[in-house]
């Protein structure tokens, strides 16, 4: 943390690029909770998104997910410098 109180808490496992175990499973399960229900109403198949959905820690990680029978599996979660979210509000 840099002082700012105003700034959202960083779990220190981010900072290194590299995800705890934690971190995998709050993604996977916000995912599809979230997500794969966004995803099935916009058809889609296969992507990548910001891992933003996930918490403001998140924002520069990312998740190639692809459909696998009536949902969706997360193939790969990895760390994206220019990552940004989209909006599947749509």
């Amino acid at each position: 943390m840099t002082g700012n109180t105003q700034e959202p808490e960083i779990n220190p496992t981010l900072i290194g690029h590299d995800l705890s175990d934690d971190d995998r499973e709050l993604i996977i399960s916000v995912f599809h909770e979230e997500i794969v229900p966004k995803l099935k109403r916009l058809q889609a198949r296969t992507g990548n998104l910001s891992c933003a959905f996930a918490g403001p820690g998140y924002e520069n990680w990312t998740v190639r997910f692809i459909s696998r029978g009536s949902g969706f599996d997360i193939a790969d979660i990895e760390y994206d410098e220019d990552a940004c979210g989209i909006d599947l509000d749509v």
